[in-house]
């Protein structure tokens, strides 16, 4: 790639989709900015760099066939994707030419969503040095073996299986995204009413809230689980977020406040850890703007341990008054070598902010009944 160059080079639209929904962000709704159908590749210089949660965001000015210069966004995935590939804050540095290749914004939007990045140097990311800007895959192979010691011991419970240790999510992974079973979700008449009524600007994850269940269980990022006794710590990378799985037998108080992670008690059933959530606050189910009702929502998990103690298959159904029928979430689980538990960057809800700039809609988002106290 020349130093020099810059120019836009020609979109490509594709009939059909290379690359499909599975691969799109996890912590909103890709389709509501981005066609997936649509593939396009530009070349500019770099001009801005936000390396920040909930999404990465570089602005490149790109030379336009008339020659005049455009400002161009390019979006990726989070920063602890990105982090998992060596793709760091220095990795893209303002001034450097780059090569993008992905999806465009939708209705004319100069914006592209990173599926692989080049600079002029040589150094790439993403899909052009052979991963994904999720670093996930559908099934990723297990890399720990049954010797490995992967536990942190008894505290003095009994339980049939020791599920402490780190765990991979990325295991079976699929993105939180219009992935509810079964299809087509069906709505009562207050739940379609609410689901209509949404927009993309509305979603919490975009204002850096913490998002909770059930959302944060379809997340591929590590966790960690303690036996704390009492109750199991399961400790997500995700939003450095703790929550607690109560073993001994307690029930919510009266006054019990409403969290993103609700009020969960566990028990075991043979090899099967089973979960139950109350007390969850209202929110969305996806990145699709499903709605959860929060005060009727009744959340329970299964987690089938393998036999080898290496994996876990987890199913989520969620019992909520927005819907007919109880809608199922499927994940999986397994202990890997070498695991990154570092605490999650924190999330910068900066990009959110100037995005309702740019719509003439931050007065509206900002009403402190409307937005400030959900």
């Amino acid at each position: 790639m020349k130093s020099n160059l810059l120019k836009t080079s020609s979109f490509l639209y594709l009939l059909a989709s290379l690359l499909y929904a599975a691969n799109s962000s996890a912590h909103h709704s890709f389709a509501a900015e981005f066609d997936a159908d649509a593939q396009g590749e530009l070349t500019g210089v770099v001009t801005q760099i936000r390396f920040s949660n909930p999404h990465v965001r570089y602005r490149v000015d790109v030379a336009s066939a008339d020659g005049n210069v455009e400002s161009w966004e390019l979006q990726a995935a989070s920063v602890t994707s990105l982090r998992g590939q060596n793709w760091v804050r220095d990795s893209i540095k303002v001034g450097d030419v780059v090569n993008v290749a992905g999806q465009l914004g939708r209705n004319g939007a100069k914006k592209i969503f990173i599926r692989g990045i080049q600079t002029n140097d040589g150094r790439s990311f993403g899909r052009v040095a052979g991963g994904t800007t999720d670093t996930v895959t559908q099934e990723e192979a297990v890399t720990a073996n049954s010797e490995g010691g992967y536990g942190f011991g008894e505290v003095g419970n009994e339980y049939p299986v020791d599920i402490t240790g780190y765990w991979s999510n990325r295991y079976k992974f699929r993105v939180t995204v219009d992935d509810l079973e079964p299809k087509p979700v069906s709505f009562t008449a207050q739940g379609r009413a609410f689901y209509e009524s949404v927009g993309k600007y509305d979603d919490p994850a975009l204002r850096c809230l913490a998002y909770g269940l059930p959302r944060l269980f379809g997340n591929p990022y590590n966790m960690t689980i303690y036996d704390a006794g009492s109750h199991y710590l399961f400790l997500y990378v995700d939003h450095n977020s703790p929550r607690r799985i109560w073993m001994d037998g307690r029930s919510p108080d009266a006054n019990m406040p409403s969290t993103s992670n609700g009020f969960s008690v566990g028990r075991w059933e043979g090899d099967e850890l089973f979960i139950e959530t109350t007390h969850l606050t209202s929110g969305w189910l996806d990145g699709s703007g499903y709605p959860m009702s929060g005060e009727g929502t009744r959340i329970e998990e299964r987690y089938s341990v393998s036999d080898d103690r290496l994996t876990i298959d987890r199913v989520m159904t969620i019992h909520d008054p927005y819907y007919t029928t109880p809608l199922t979430r499927v994940r999986g689980s397994a202990r890997s070598n070498n695991l990154d538990v570092t605490e999650q960057s924190a999330c910068d809800p900066t990009g959110y902010f100037s995005d309702l700039n740019d719509a003439d809609m931050l007065e509206q988002y900002l009403d402190p009944d409307e937005y400030l106290n959900p």
